[in-house]
Parts: C-alpha cells; structure tokens; sequence
C-alpha cells in the first residue's frame, strides 16, 4: 500500500501543465495551499504556509518535494523525524539547493524514503534503512558543511564530522563485513 506522501508526490511529478498563478504567502495562513501543475523540469510558483518560508528561491527541481513534504507527513514515519525534515529541507535548499542542482543531486537523493512493506510490523520505520533514505531525514537538525557531487558533509553539534553517500551506500556494512565472508 502506498502512502498519501508518495501518492502527492506521484501526482504532482506527472503533472505536465503550466504553473498557476498561486497566492502570495501569507504570514498568518493556518495551513499549506498549494495550488500545483509540475511543469518537465519539476516547478511550481509559491504556496501559502503557516511556518512563513515561500520554497520559490530554491530551484524548481526540488521546490515540488519541499512542498508535498510539508503538505503532511509521510506514512511510517514519526511526526517529530518529519517536522525535523522540513525545517532540515528549508536550511538545506536555502543554502545547499543551487549546488546541489548543479551537481546532480535528485530528489530522491535528497527526499527519498523506503517503499513500506504491505503489511509492515508495529515497530517499522521508513527510516531504518540508511541506503533507502535520502539525506534530508538524516540531518536531524545538523548542518551540511560540504557538498560534493558524491557525497555530503554533516556537522554534529560536537564538532564531528559525518559523510554521508549519495551512491554506494552499504545496507550491511563495508565489504567484507558479511558472515558469508567467514566461511
């Protein structure tokens, strides 16, 4: 069963029409409204929110996500790791979005959560696999400090150091760390 977010994101990706003129932002707007038609390269104009921050500065390619993300959180995932997501996005994009486009960070890459199992356990999380999810839901509040086009560099509030890898990310370890390797 796909979740309400993939299913906005889906249709909002298909989408071929023009942008429509949307409302200006409104500080005092209780809720998202988002009024969308994707064009090929993914953007839309602006949209209303209660959190005040209008996602047209970021680059088309991701301003449709940034919007479905805040539209409502996504199944399988806790509210306050989505909250956190958002304002991760925002920080991100406002700082991050031009070179990350220029490098050609995805959407996915960025935004992107494991597909659920059809009937997932109690305990599942969406964002339990690592390789799966993309680098949004794991700043936690933590800046990027560096981006390549291959990997991205998160700061703890302790001064560390955390790569994350947009490609090539390991499910069970590096090499060599597999059982079978023992036999």
């Amino acid at each position: 069963m796909t979740g309400l977010y993939l299913e906005k994101l889906r249709a909002l990706k298909s989408q071929n029409a023009a942008v429509e003129a949307l409302p200006k932002l409104t500080k005092h707007s209780p809720a998202v409204d988002v009024t969308q038609s994707a064009t090929a390269n993914e953007s839309f104009g602006s949209f209303d929110s209660a959190h005040g921050t209008a996602f047209s500065n970021f680059p088309a390619r991701y301003s449709w996500v940034v919007t479905a993300l805040e539209a409502g959180c996504p199944d399988l995932v806790p509210v306050n790791r989505w909250q956190l997501a958002v304002d991760d996005a925002r920080a991100f994009l406002a700082r991050w979005g031009d070179q990350a486009e220029a490098l050609g960070w995805t959407a996915r890459d960025l935004f992107g959560l494991q597909t659920p199992p059809a009937k997932p356990h109690p305990s599942y999380s969406r964002l339990s696999r690592y390789d799966e999810t993309g680098l949004i839901w794991l700043l936690q509040g933590r800046p990027v400090v560096a981006l390549t086009e291959a990997t991205a560099a998160i700061q703890s509030s302790t001064g560390a150091i955390t790569i994350y890898r947009r490609h090539n990310k390991p499910a069970l370890g590096p090499p060599g760390d597999s059982l079978d390797d023992l036999a």
